[in-house]
Order: structure tokens, then sequence, then C-alpha cells
């Protein structure tokens, strides 16, 4: 996973903060050109950030994902890990079908599921 900074983090703060949303907006908060908010969401999306959606295909209407969050949440490690991508998708569950981590806290994953 290679992020464009700080592109990449202020679209992923522009959904998170104002929810879905389109190119023409995230490029007034971000500050970025439509063209270049327009390149990096099908990137963002590839990785699983962010996720097109309706109503028609078309729509070019975006939100950000549960490891979109996550992201936000470990930003400030994005340089300092090797796999970014792992740290956000948290460790692999236990034998015993446990996994307590912050990267599933920032997905949101639902411990009480498990229960």
């Amino acid at each position: 996973m290679k992020l464009r900074q700080p592109t990449d983090f202020l679209i992923l703060e522009g959904l998170e903060d104002k929810g879905r949303n389109v190119a023409t907006n995230l490029a007034a908060h971000t500050g970025k050109s439509r063209k270049n908010i327009n390149t990096r969401l099908p990137v963002l999306e590839d990785y699983g950030l962010v996720e097109k959606i309706g109503p028609a295909d078309r729509s070019g209407l975006y939100e950000i994902t549960s490891p979109g969050k996550a992201a936000l949440v470990y930003q400030d490690q994005y340089d300092e890990v090797d796999d970014f991508e792992e740290l956000i998708e948290g460790p692999t569950t236990d034998s015993d079908g446990s996994s307590e981590s912050q990267a599933s806290f920032a997905r949101g994953d639902d411990e009480s599921e498990n229960a």
C-alpha cells in the first residue's frame, strides 16, 4: 500500500468528517485539484480505504471504510512501519479465536460478536 501524503490522508479525513462525498467537495476540503482527487479515489478504493457507493455506478459518491478509519488512527506511524497495510488490518486471530488490538477497535469491529 503506497499512499500519497498528505493528499490521501486529507481525503480520508474529509470523508470521515463530512461523511460520504464527491470529488468536488473533497477538493475544496483538501485544497487539492478535483483532477487530483479523482485520480486518488480509485486508488484508495483499490486499497479498501474508501468505497464507491450508489445510487448510480457513475455517481462518484464515496465513503470511508473501516480500514480507512484505521489508517487515520495510525497515520502518524505511516513512515515508521514497513507494512502499513498490515498495521491497519491488525494481527491475525489467535488459535482460540480471540484478537485484541487497537486496529480492530479503530475499524469498528464489534467484539461482542464473538461472545
